[in-house]
C-alpha cells in the first residue's frame, strides 16, 4: 500500500484556445479542472496502475474540499490535514502549440500546522509500505521540513520516494536520517551541486560517489530522452529508452516517481523497478493529459528498455 504527500496541491485549471489575445476578452469553451499538484498525479498513475494507494498532505477551504471530492470520486482514499488558508489554483492556458501557466503561490503554514502534520503522519504513515513525497514546499514551511517528515516516516519503518529540489533536497542529504530514493533531473542536479553536468558515465559515477550522496539507496537521474543514471548502493545502472512521439511531457517525472513507488512496494529487483518506472514516464508523455497513463503499451515498451550495470 502506497501513500502519496502533497504538501502544497492545487487545482488545475486548464482553458484550451485557439489563439489567446492579450488585453481582450478570451471565451473557452473547452476546459479541465483536475486535482493537482505533483504527489497528486503520482496519486492517479497509480491508481491508473491498479496499484492500493491514498493520499495526503495540506488541504483548506472549498478548493480543498474540491480535490478531497474529486479523489473520492475516482475512488481514491486520502487523509488530508485541514488547514486555515485556500488551497490554490493553477492555471494552464494552452494557446497556438504553447502553454502560458499562471501559478497561486498557494496558502500559508503556520507552526501549529507544520507541527500538527508532523504528528498527522506519525499516526497514519504505519500501515503504508512505501510513501512519497513530491514538489514545493508552501509557503511558512522552513526548507528543514522534508528532512523533519522523513525522521517521522522512518520511524515507521517505511520506504520513502523524495522528489523535490534546491534547498529542501540538500537540508535531506545533510540531514541524518535519508529517503531510501530520490529522482533528480540533470538540472536539478546540477543546481543542487553547483557545477555543469557532462553525461558521461565514469563522471556520473564519480559525481554520485560524493559523501553528500551516502545514506541514499537510490538515485535516479533522469536524463531526459537520452534515459536514465542511476546508483543503487553501490551499483551503477545506464538505462537506455526507446524514442517515443511526445504529446505532453508535464508530469513524467512524477509517473517516473509512480513507477519508483510501485516497484519498491512490490520488492522488485533493480532491473524491473528501473524498467517500470521509465516505462510509466514515457506512458505520460504520449498522453496529453498530465499524470495520466494507458497501460495497454507498458508490456511493449517495458520489453524496449535496456538496463546495463556500468
Amino acid at each position: 500500500m502506497i501513500l502519496t504527500v502533497t504538501l502544497n496541491p492545487s487545482i488545475d485549471i486548464s482553458y484550451h484556445l485557439d489563439h489567446l489575445a492579450f488585453d481582450k476578452v478570451n471565451r473557452v469553451e473547452q476546459l479541465q479542472k483536475t486535482a493537482g499538484g505533483k504527489g497528486l498525479n503520482v496519486t492517479r498513475v497509480l491508481a491508473e496502475v491498479g496499484k492500493e494507494v491514498a493520499a495526503t498532505g495540506f488541504i483548506g477551504g472549498k478548493l480543498g474540499d474540491f480535490v478531497s471530492h474529486q479523489l473520492q470520486e475516482q475512488g481514491i482514499p486520502n487523509q488530508f490535514f485541514k488547514i486555515k488558508g485556500e488551497t490554490r489554483n493553477c492555471i494552464a492556458i494552452l494557446h497556438e502549440g504553447m502553454q502560458t501557466e499562471i501559478l497561486e503561490a498557494g496558502p500559508y503554514i503556520d507552526v501549529d500546522e507544520a507541527e500538527g502534520f508532523l504528528n498527522h503522519m506519525s499516526i497514519i504513515a504505519k500501515p503504508f509500505d512505501v510513501l512519497t513525497l513530491s514538489g514545493s514546499l508552501p509557503k511558512g514551511l522552513d526548507e528543514t521540513y522534508y528532512q523533519q517528515l522523513i525522521s517521522v516516516i522512518k520511524s515507521c519503518d517505511n520506504k520513502v520516494v523524495l522528489d523535490c529540489s534546491g534547498a529542501p533536497l540538500k537540508a535531506v542529504l545533510a540531514g541524518d536520517v535519508k529517503p531510501t530514493a530520490i529522482k533528480p533531473n540533470i538540472d536539478e542536479l546540477e543546481s543542487l551541486l553547483g557545477q555543469t553536468i557532462k553525461l558521461d558515465e565514469t563522471y556520473l559515477k564519480n559525481l554520485l560517489k560524493q559523501p553528500l550522496f551516502e545514506g541514499v539507496e537510490w538515485i535516479i537521474v533522469s536524463l531526459g530522452a537520452q534515459g536514465v543514471f542511476a546508483k543503487h548502493h553501490e551499483v551503477y545502472y545506464r538505462v537506455t529508452i526507446p524514442k517515443i512521439d511526445v504529446i505532453n511531457p508535464v508530469g513524467s517525472g512524477d509517473s517516473t516517481v509512480a513507477g519508483i513507488a510501485w516497484a519498491l512496494a512490490e520488492g522488485d529487483d533493480d532491473e524491473t523497478l528501473l524498467k517500470k518506472a521509465n516505462v510509466l514516464g514515457m506512458l505520460n508523455a504520449q498522453e496529453a493529459m498530465t499524470g495520466h497513463v494507458n497501460m495497454t503499451m507498458f508490456d511493449q515498451l517495458f520489453q524496449q528498455i535496456q538496463v546495463k550495470e556500468v
